[in-house]
Protein backbone atom coordinates (compact mmCIF):
# COMPACT_ATOMS: atom_id res chain seq x y z
CA UNK A 1 0.00 0.00 0.00
CA UNK A 2 1.48 3.45 -1.10
CA UNK A 3 0.83 5.91 1.16
CA UNK A 4 0.02 9.25 0.00
CA UNK A 5 1.45 12.16 1.85
CA UNK A 6 -0.92 14.84 3.39
CA UNK A 7 -0.08 18.51 4.07
CA UNK A 8 -1.91 20.66 5.96
CA UNK A 9 -1.99 23.96 4.72
CA UNK A 10 -1.91 26.21 7.65
CA UNK A 11 -0.82 28.85 5.11
CA UNK A 12 -1.54 32.43 6.77
CA UNK A 13 -4.27 31.57 8.55
CA UNK A 14 -2.29 31.76 11.90
CA UNK A 15 -3.08 35.59 10.95
CA UNK A 16 0.28 36.25 12.41
CA UNK A 17 -0.45 35.16 15.79
CA UNK A 18 2.03 33.13 17.03
CA UNK A 19 -0.32 31.44 19.37
CA UNK A 20 -3.10 30.62 17.07
CA UNK A 21 -0.43 28.90 15.00
CA UNK A 22 1.02 26.35 17.76
CA UNK A 23 -2.97 25.74 17.47
CA UNK A 24 -3.20 24.93 13.92
CA UNK A 25 0.01 22.59 14.70
CA UNK A 26 -2.01 20.85 17.70
CA UNK A 27 -5.00 20.48 14.90
CA UNK A 28 -3.15 19.22 12.47
CA UNK A 29 -0.93 16.53 14.60
CA UNK A 30 -4.60 15.62 15.63
CA UNK A 31 -5.97 15.00 12.12
CA UNK A 32 -2.92 12.73 11.57
CA UNK A 33 -1.27 14.40 8.39
CA UNK A 34 1.92 14.60 8.02
CA UNK A 35 3.24 17.95 7.51
CA UNK A 36 1.97 21.50 8.62
CA UNK A 37 2.61 24.13 6.15
CA UNK A 38 3.16 28.11 6.44
CA UNK A 39 3.92 30.64 4.63
CA UNK A 40 7.44 32.48 4.05
CA UNK A 41 8.01 36.34 3.03
CA UNK A 42 8.69 39.40 3.75
CA UNK A 43 5.79 41.78 2.22
CA UNK A 44 8.42 44.40 0.32
CA UNK A 45 9.87 41.84 -1.69
CA UNK A 46 6.87 39.97 -3.28
CA UNK A 47 4.56 43.07 -3.68
CA UNK A 48 4.71 46.78 -4.57
CA UNK A 49 3.03 49.21 -2.27
CA UNK A 50 0.46 49.67 -4.88
CA UNK A 51 -0.18 46.18 -5.83
CA UNK A 52 -4.46 45.49 -5.52
CA UNK A 53 -5.87 42.43 -3.63
CA UNK A 54 -6.96 39.18 -5.89
CA UNK A 55 -11.03 39.38 -5.43
CA UNK A 56 -11.16 36.76 -3.21
CA UNK A 57 -8.93 38.69 -1.00
CA UNK A 58 -11.44 41.68 -0.80
CA UNK A 59 -13.71 39.42 -0.17
CA UNK A 60 -12.44 37.70 2.69
CA UNK A 61 -10.59 39.78 4.63
CA UNK A 62 -11.89 43.40 4.68
CA UNK A 63 -9.93 46.18 5.86
CA UNK A 64 -8.63 50.15 5.20
CA UNK A 65 -5.89 49.23 3.10
CA UNK A 66 -7.12 47.28 -0.38
CA UNK A 67 -3.25 46.99 -1.05
CA UNK A 68 -1.74 43.62 -1.15
CA UNK A 69 1.46 44.91 0.54
CA UNK A 70 -1.04 46.43 3.84
CA UNK A 71 -2.63 42.81 4.03
CA UNK A 72 0.36 40.41 3.68
CA UNK A 73 2.57 42.97 6.32
CA UNK A 74 -0.07 41.86 9.05
CA UNK A 75 0.48 37.80 8.01
CA UNK A 76 4.07 37.61 8.13
CA UNK A 77 5.46 35.11 10.22
CA UNK A 78 9.04 36.74 11.71
CA UNK A 79 12.23 34.67 12.38
CA UNK A 80 11.71 34.17 15.78
CA UNK A 81 8.42 33.09 14.74
CA UNK A 82 9.46 30.08 12.29
CA UNK A 83 12.38 29.15 15.19
CA UNK A 84 9.24 28.44 17.70
CA UNK A 85 7.35 26.64 15.30
CA UNK A 86 9.96 24.34 14.18
CA UNK A 87 10.94 23.86 17.64
CA UNK A 88 7.24 23.18 18.76
CA UNK A 89 6.68 20.37 15.57
CA UNK A 90 9.95 19.04 16.90
CA UNK A 91 8.01 17.05 19.92
CA UNK A 92 4.77 16.17 17.99
CA UNK A 93 4.28 13.86 15.35
CA UNK A 94 3.71 16.57 12.36
CA UNK A 95 6.25 17.87 10.42
CA UNK A 96 7.22 21.66 9.70
CA UNK A 97 7.04 22.93 5.96
CA UNK A 98 6.60 26.26 4.57
CA UNK A 99 6.91 27.74 1.06
CA UNK A 100 9.03 30.59 0.40
CA UNK A 101 7.62 33.18 -1.81
CA UNK A 102 11.05 35.18 -2.34
CA UNK A 103 15.04 34.41 -2.63
CA UNK A 104 15.57 35.67 0.67
CA UNK A 105 13.01 33.42 1.86
CA UNK A 106 14.64 30.66 0.16
CA UNK A 107 17.79 31.17 1.58
CA UNK A 108 15.80 31.26 5.44
CA UNK A 109 14.68 27.96 5.40
CA UNK A 110 17.05 26.02 3.97
CA UNK A 111 19.12 27.43 6.66
CA UNK A 112 16.67 26.25 8.81
CA UNK A 113 17.31 22.97 7.95
CA UNK A 114 14.27 22.65 5.61
CA UNK A 115 14.70 19.93 3.00
CA UNK A 116 11.25 19.77 0.87
CA UNK A 117 11.04 23.31 -1.21
CA UNK A 118 7.35 24.17 -1.87
CA UNK A 119 6.86 26.07 -5.47
CA UNK A 120 3.39 27.89 -5.06
CA UNK A 121 1.75 28.46 -8.38
CA UNK A 122 2.54 32.32 -8.54
CA UNK A 123 6.00 31.46 -9.05
CA UNK A 124 5.77 29.08 -11.76
CA UNK A 125 6.96 31.43 -14.27
CA UNK A 126 9.91 32.80 -12.38
CA UNK A 127 13.05 31.79 -13.66
CA UNK A 128 15.70 33.35 -10.92
CA UNK A 129 13.24 31.66 -7.83
CA UNK A 130 13.08 28.51 -9.70
CA UNK A 131 16.58 27.91 -10.07
CA UNK A 132 17.09 29.13 -6.67
CA UNK A 133 14.75 26.73 -5.45
CA UNK A 134 16.38 23.64 -6.78
CA UNK A 135 19.49 24.53 -5.75
CA UNK A 136 18.53 25.12 -2.17
CA UNK A 137 15.84 21.90 -2.22
CA UNK A 138 16.92 18.52 -2.77
CA UNK A 139 13.05 17.73 -2.97
CA UNK A 140 10.77 19.40 -5.34
CA UNK A 141 7.01 20.10 -4.72
CA UNK A 142 5.52 22.26 -7.66
CA UNK A 143 1.93 23.64 -7.40
CA UNK A 144 0.55 24.62 -11.12
CA UNK A 145 -2.55 26.74 -10.61
CA UNK A 146 -3.42 29.16 -13.75
CA UNK A 147 -0.94 27.01 -16.00
CA UNK A 148 -0.57 25.63 -19.63
CA UNK A 149 0.77 22.50 -19.53
CA UNK A 150 3.74 24.49 -21.67
CA UNK A 151 4.47 26.44 -18.48
CA UNK A 152 5.09 23.14 -16.39
CA UNK A 153 7.19 21.49 -18.59
CA UNK A 154 9.27 24.58 -18.91
CA UNK A 155 10.05 25.23 -14.96
CA UNK A 156 10.57 21.25 -15.12
CA UNK A 157 12.86 21.59 -17.27
CA UNK A 158 14.61 24.59 -15.45
CA UNK A 159 14.40 22.18 -12.40
CA UNK A 160 16.14 19.29 -13.96
CA UNK A 161 18.52 22.14 -15.49
CA UNK A 162 19.73 23.35 -12.13
CA UNK A 163 20.34 19.84 -11.02
CA UNK A 164 16.73 18.75 -9.30
CA UNK A 165 16.20 15.13 -10.04
CA UNK A 166 13.39 14.27 -12.09
CA UNK A 167 12.16 11.14 -9.12
CA UNK A 168 12.37 14.34 -6.74
CA UNK A 169 9.88 16.14 -7.95
CA UNK A 170 6.38 15.91 -7.49
CA UNK A 171 3.76 18.10 -9.26
CA UNK A 172 0.27 19.45 -7.86
CA UNK A 173 -2.49 20.12 -10.17
CA UNK A 174 -4.21 22.83 -8.53
CA UNK A 175 -6.76 25.70 -9.24
CA UNK A 176 -6.09 29.25 -7.39
CA UNK A 177 -9.26 30.27 -7.14
CA UNK A 178 -10.60 30.25 -3.44
CA UNK A 179 -12.75 28.44 -3.01
CA UNK A 180 -12.70 27.06 -6.54
CA UNK A 181 -15.87 26.11 -7.90
CA UNK A 182 -16.64 22.20 -8.68
CA UNK A 183 -16.61 22.90 -12.54
CA UNK A 184 -13.12 24.32 -12.72
CA UNK A 185 -11.83 21.59 -11.01
CA UNK A 186 -10.46 19.69 -13.84
CA UNK A 187 -9.21 16.86 -11.83
CA UNK A 188 -8.57 14.70 -14.79
CA UNK A 189 -5.70 17.32 -15.65
CA UNK A 190 -3.96 15.56 -13.11
CA UNK A 191 -3.17 12.16 -14.50
CA UNK A 192 -2.80 14.42 -17.97
CA UNK A 193 0.28 15.87 -16.28
CA UNK A 194 2.25 13.03 -15.04
CA UNK A 195 1.42 11.23 -18.27
CA UNK A 196 2.51 13.71 -21.37
CA UNK A 197 5.43 14.87 -18.03
CA UNK A 198 6.75 11.44 -16.64
CA UNK A 199 6.58 12.94 -13.22
CA UNK A 200 4.89 12.79 -10.04
CA UNK A 201 1.71 13.90 -9.18
CA UNK A 202 -0.80 15.11 -6.31
CA UNK A 203 -3.35 17.76 -5.54
CA UNK A 204 -3.65 21.19 -3.95
CA UNK A 205 -7.39 21.67 -3.23
CA UNK A 206 -8.62 25.05 -3.18
CA UNK A 207 -12.69 23.82 -3.03
CA UNK A 208 -15.13 23.37 -0.30
CA UNK A 209 -15.63 20.17 1.28
CA UNK A 210 -13.38 16.79 1.22
CA UNK A 211 -14.60 14.79 -1.34
CA UNK A 212 -12.20 16.13 -4.26
CA UNK A 213 -9.01 15.28 -3.01
CA UNK A 214 -10.41 11.92 -1.86
CA UNK A 215 -11.06 11.12 -5.29
CA UNK A 216 -7.88 12.61 -6.40
CA UNK A 217 -6.21 9.86 -4.70
CA UNK A 218 -7.78 7.21 -6.39
CA UNK A 219 -6.90 8.70 -9.22
CA UNK A 220 -3.34 8.69 -8.12
CA UNK A 221 -2.41 11.35 -6.39
CA UNK A 222 0.90 10.81 -4.10
CA UNK A 223 0.39 14.53 -1.75
CA UNK A 224 -2.60 16.09 -0.97
CA UNK A 225 -2.61 19.62 0.26
CA UNK A 226 -5.80 21.36 1.70
CA UNK A 227 -5.60 24.88 3.62
CA UNK A 228 -7.32 24.48 7.04
CA UNK A 229 -8.53 26.88 9.93
CA UNK A 230 -9.54 26.69 13.45
CA UNK A 231 -12.49 28.59 12.38
CA UNK A 232 -13.44 29.45 8.75
CA UNK A 233 -15.80 33.16 10.09
CA UNK A 234 -12.23 34.42 11.11
CA UNK A 235 -10.48 37.40 9.34
CA UNK A 236 -8.27 36.38 6.47
CA UNK A 237 -7.58 35.85 2.91
CA UNK A 238 -7.89 32.36 3.27
CA UNK A 239 -9.94 30.93 5.93
CA UNK A 240 -12.93 30.54 4.02
CA UNK A 241 -11.78 28.22 1.73
CA UNK A 242 -10.05 26.17 4.17
CA UNK A 243 -11.60 22.97 6.58
CA UNK A 244 -12.20 22.85 10.05
CA UNK A 245 -10.32 20.44 12.10
CA UNK A 246 -12.85 18.01 12.50
CA UNK A 247 -13.00 18.10 8.62
CA UNK A 248 -9.30 17.89 8.12
CA UNK A 249 -9.04 14.82 10.45
CA UNK A 250 -11.72 13.37 8.13
CA UNK A 251 -10.32 14.01 5.01
CA UNK A 252 -7.55 11.65 6.52
CA UNK A 253 -9.05 9.17 7.52
CA UNK A 254 -10.87 8.43 4.30
CA UNK A 255 -7.52 9.08 2.39
CA UNK A 256 -5.95 6.39 4.70
CA UNK A 257 -8.98 3.98 4.02
CA UNK A 258 -8.98 4.80 -0.12
CA UNK A 259 -5.32 3.82 -0.05
CA UNK A 260 -6.09 0.57 1.21
CA UNK A 261 -8.70 -0.14 -0.35
CA UNK A 262 -6.94 0.81 -4.01
CA UNK A 263 -4.98 -2.43 -3.44
CA UNK A 264 -2.78 -4.32 -6.06
CA UNK A 265 -3.41 -4.26 -9.36
CA UNK A 266 -3.83 -7.85 -9.21
CA UNK A 267 -7.67 -9.36 -9.59
CA UNK A 268 -8.24 -12.29 -7.23
CA UNK A 269 -10.55 -13.59 -4.66
CA UNK A 270 -9.66 -11.51 -1.74
CA UNK A 271 -8.25 -13.24 1.62
CA UNK A 272 -11.60 -12.20 3.60
CA UNK A 273 -13.93 -13.22 0.92
CA UNK A 274 -12.40 -17.02 -0.03
CA UNK A 275 -14.70 -18.44 2.77
CA UNK A 276 -17.83 -17.37 0.74
CA UNK A 277 -17.43 -19.02 -2.20
CA UNK A 278 -18.37 -22.26 -1.50
CA UNK A 279 -21.02 -21.06 0.46
CA UNK A 280 -22.27 -18.13 -2.98
CA UNK A 281 -21.32 -20.33 -5.87
CA UNK A 282 -23.05 -23.47 -7.35
CA UNK A 283 -21.97 -27.06 -8.35
CA UNK A 284 -23.87 -29.50 -10.52
CA UNK A 285 -26.83 -31.52 -8.61
CA UNK A 286 -29.24 -34.03 -9.15
CA UNK A 287 -32.87 -32.41 -9.76
CA UNK A 288 -34.23 -35.97 -9.16
CA UNK A 289 -33.27 -39.64 -7.96
CA UNK A 290 -30.48 -41.00 -10.48
CA UNK A 291 -30.03 -44.60 -10.97
CA UNK A 292 -26.91 -45.73 -11.69
CA UNK A 293 -26.03 -46.55 -15.46
CA UNK A 294 -28.79 -43.90 -16.11
CA UNK A 295 -27.39 -40.72 -18.46
CA UNK A 296 -26.98 -37.40 -17.04
CA UNK A 297 -29.19 -35.33 -18.62
CA UNK A 298 -30.82 -31.51 -18.34
CA UNK A 299 -33.88 -33.05 -17.02
CA UNK A 300 -32.33 -34.84 -13.95
CA UNK A 301 -29.57 -32.22 -13.63
CA UNK A 302 -29.79 -28.61 -12.27
CA UNK A 303 -27.12 -25.97 -10.67
CA UNK A 304 -27.43 -25.09 -7.23
CA UNK A 305 -25.81 -23.78 -4.09
CA UNK A 306 -23.19 -25.17 -2.72
CA UNK A 307 -20.06 -24.58 -4.70
CA UNK A 308 -18.26 -27.48 -3.29
CA UNK A 309 -19.18 -29.95 -5.88
CA UNK A 310 -18.72 -30.04 -9.69
CA UNK A 311 -18.59 -26.45 -11.31
CA UNK A 312 -21.51 -25.47 -13.53
CA UNK A 313 -18.54 -24.59 -16.17
CA UNK A 314 -18.56 -28.27 -16.10
CA UNK A 315 -21.99 -28.61 -17.36
CA UNK A 316 -21.32 -29.73 -21.04
CA UNK A 317 -18.60 -32.50 -20.03
CA UNK A 318 -21.45 -33.86 -17.54
CA UNK A 319 -24.37 -33.81 -19.64
CA UNK A 320 -24.44 -37.52 -21.98
CA UNK A 321 -22.55 -39.27 -19.23
CA UNK A 322 -23.99 -42.25 -18.05
CA UNK A 323 -24.13 -42.30 -13.59
CA UNK A 324 -21.46 -44.75 -12.09
CA UNK A 325 -23.86 -44.79 -8.58
CA UNK A 326 -27.05 -44.01 -7.69
CA UNK A 327 -27.80 -40.54 -6.64
CA UNK A 328 -30.04 -38.97 -4.57
CA UNK A 329 -32.08 -35.68 -4.98
CA UNK A 330 -30.01 -32.23 -4.37
CA UNK A 331 -26.57 -34.58 -3.85
CA UNK A 332 -23.62 -33.29 -5.52
CA UNK A 333 -22.75 -34.99 -8.87
CA UNK A 334 -19.59 -36.82 -9.14
CA UNK A 335 -18.04 -38.23 -12.48
CA UNK A 336 -14.99 -41.02 -12.91
CA UNK A 337 -13.02 -40.27 -15.72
Amino acid sequence: MKRTIIIAEAGVNHNGDIELAKKLIDAAEDAGVDYVKFQTFKAENIVSIHAPKAAYQKENFVEKSDTQFGMLKKLELSDEMHFVLIDYCKNLKVKFLSTPFDIGSISFLKELGVSIGKIPSGEITNLPYLRAMSRAFPQIILSTGMSYLAEIKAAIEVLLESGTLKENIIVLHCNTEYPTPMKDVNLRAMSVIGRELSVRVGYSDHTLGIEVPIAAVALGAELIEKHFTLDKTMAGPDHRASLEPGELKSMTLAIRNIEEALGEAIKLPSESEVKNINAVRKSIVARKEIKAGELFTEDNLVVKRPGSGLSPMEWDRVIGRAATRDFSEDELISINE
